[in-house]
């Protein structure tokens, strides 16, 4: 019997490493929790939450999803997925891409429900990964699956998590070897896990070593998991293997169950584009009621206890935590899957309003930024209004169109002096410190070394300007609007405060000298100076890349002519940001933005076999002819 640490404590029992069997005949390693009374497993029939994760259910992150729900009247089922620690399938386990994991959450919930102890109703829970396989599952329509609760998942690995607009989003390339360290295959294999630890140490060096060639990957001592960096990698075009369903979710939710569904998420989360457009479309198709969450926060940075991401606070209302999160899970379930019903009704979406701070340095040294939250009918928000600002030759970023028939701004993007990321949206991209010990010291045993990583690019927002311990920063403290790759376009001081919240998109008008390119975008909230930030604060909002031989098609790439001029659409991420009166909205215009994304040769050979790299000439047109513009959804009061 295992006697639970979180209040209030009841006891509950604890079945460890039961083998689950798939249609197929593979067991997965499940751990079950139950309520217990005098060292004895109560009979029920309880409800069930159920996580399935490739990220190990011993670990503490999991058991206190067991403890925490067993001792509130559920049993709790914890599982390995196929190919991960202690459940079968070696060599079946391919990343994210795999074309069993809905069949077994299928497969895993209909066992839940045959058991004694279960009342057959399933719910589950999760957060990325784990999240993953709750829509995996639920596109199967598992008959007993009740409800469920994603928590920032990809749902399309061609335009969420992989790739994004034509370019790879590089914290893939480090996820990969975070997944080999731990892989069954070379769980006996010392000198196979010392290479991927020494690419993790490496890290800084091998995101730079494009384009990476089959078999001289630190990966490959894993061939399944470097074959999928070469899938991720090389296949720019939308082909048969993005859409596959393993891959692209989206298109089969059509045969999603009708559940009841609650989607979190952060405006800083690479998949915020995911989680909302998920809720959208649950929300129009569902007839079971769906309910959405947006914060202020980077990836699972709802279950943190800080109230600042990157270097920006949002203040002490933004912060969930564990314990908030799990009342809020408690809630809802008991609802959907016990038939209790909620002390109020209230509307189904939340979303928090970044900004409306006073812009002064804490004591933890961050940006206060401030917001606030607010409850909505819908997502997007209908009273939302698209308001264009255009970008002016002169740098101004005008609600008028330019008047002017000729105007344009030109840059050299030089693929070996890429501009460095500062923030934004990304999972990870870690390495492992040089002085972090001894990997096989005495207190690696009770340490995972993944907890050791650290990050080599921030994530969230930042002041955008270059640091001297900043991956790819060449000179302390210097402005990226100082660089001369990058445009800049302001508006005038704000009179009054603007509400941004929704989906930010671009239509530029561009030309370039090479046959490939690729042109960024990114939204800034530039505050005014103060007596802590004398130079002001330019805080990123959201960004986004096209590699412009897919301007017109994701599944076939056209190349440039040289100097024509083309229009390009970027769709960017949603986000809900209050530009205070007297601040700026400042647009940046580049070409490049690593390690977040990689960066283009500028050649047109094939994606990710480019054989050397040229200096492009880029230009951004901007007259009456070609007028360039944000669009920018307007909340008013």
């Amino acid at each position: 019997m295992f006697v639970s640490t979180l209040m209030p404590t009841k006891p509950i029992v604890i079945a460890k490493n039961v083998m689950v069997p798939t249609r197929d005949g593979v067991g997965l390693a499940t751990d079950i929790y139950r309520p217990a009374e005098s060292g004895e497993g109560l009979p029920g029939p309880f409800p069930t939450i159920l996580c399935r994760t490739p990220y190990n259910k011993s670990d503490l992150r999991y058991i206190e999803i067991g403890e925490y729900f067993a001792t509130r009247g559920y049993a709790v089922v914890l599982q390995d997925l196929r190919g991960r620690y202690k459940s079968e399938g070696i060599g079946q386990y391919f990343h994210t891409v795999n074309p069993h994991e809905g069949i077994d959450g299928y497969d895993a919930i209909e066992w839940i429900a045959s058991r004694p102890w279960s009342n057959g109703k399933v719910g589950m829970v999760g957060s990325s990964f784990a999240a993953v396989t709750q829509v995996a599952a639920a596109l199967e329509r598992p008959p007993h699956l009740t409800a469920i609760w994603p928590d920032v998942t990809p749902t399309n690995n061609y335009f969420h998590q992989a790739r994004e607009n034509g370019a790879m989003q590089l914290h893939m390339f480090w996820a990969l070897f975070v997944h080999a360290q731990d892989e069954l295959e070379i769980a006996d294999n010392q000198a196979a896990q010392k290479i991927v630890w020494d690419g993790l140490r490496n890290m800084r060096s091998l995101v730079m070593q494009t384009p990476w060639q089959p078999g001289k990957t630190p990966l490959a001592v894993v061939p399944r998991l470097e074959q999928v960096l070469f899938d991720y990698y090389t296949r720019g075009e939308y082909d048969e293997y993005w859409a596959q369903k393993a891959n692209n979710f989206e298109a089969y939710y059509h045969e999603h169950s009708d559940i009841p569904g609650f989607y979190s998420g952060g405006w800083f989360d690479p998949y915020a584009n995911a989680m909302t457009d998920y809720y959208a479309a649950m929300a129009k198709k569902n007839k079971s009621p769906q309910r959405m969450v947006m914060g202020p926060w980077s990836h699972v940075g709802m279950r943190g206890d800080s109230s600042f991401t990157g270097d920006v606070d949002f203040g002490k209302e933004s912060v969930w935590g564990v314990a908030h999160y799990f009342e809020r899970q408690l809630e809802y379930f008991d609802e959907h899957l016990k038939g209790i019903a909620p002390n109020k009704s209230a509307l189904p979406v939340e979303i928090f309003v970044m900004g409306g701070g006073d812009g002064h340095k804490t004591s933890e040294g961050k940006y206060f930024h401030g917001g606030k939250w607010r409850r909505e009918e819908s997502w997007p928000i209908a009273r939302a209004t698209i308001s264009k600002y255009f970008m002016n030759k002169s740098g101004d970023l005008q609600i008028t169109p330019p008047t002017d028939s000729e105007g344009s701004l030109t840059y050299e993007f030089d693929p070996k002096n890429p501009v460095p990321t500062i923030g934004g949206s990304l999972c990870g991209l870690m390495e492992m410190p040089e002085d972090s010990g001894n990997l096989d010291d005495m207190w690696a045993r009770f340490l995972s070394p993944v907890l050791k990583l650290r990050h080599i690019a921030g994530i969230g927002p930042f002041d955008q300007s270059e640091s001297a311990d900043l991956f790819g920063g060449k000179s302390p403290n210097s402005a990226l609007a100082d660089r001369p790759d990058v445009l800049v376009f302001e508006s005038a001081p704000l009179s009054e405060d603007v509400e941004v919240t929704g989906v930010v998109t671009a239509d530029l008008w561009i030309s370039s000298s090479a046959l490939d390119t690729d042109f960024t975008v990114k939204l800034i909230d530039l505050a005014p100076a103060n007596s802590d930030y004398p130079k002001g604060y330019a805080m990123n909002i959201v960004d986004s890349i096209m590699r412009v031989r897919y301007r017109n098609s994701w599944e076939k790439e056209e190349l440039l002519e040289p100097g024509k001029i083309y229009p390009i659409h970027l769709r960017l991420a949603p986000t809900s940001n209050l530009f205070k009166a007297g601040h700026r909205i400042r647009v940046d215009i580049s070409s490049s933005n690593f390690p977040r994304l990689d960066v283009n040769p500028n050649t047109g050979e094939p994606i990710g076999k480019h054989t050397h790299t040229v200096v492009a000439k880029n230009t951004l047109h901007c007259s009456s002819k070609y007028p360039s513009a944000i669009n920018l959804p307007i909340v008013g009061n």
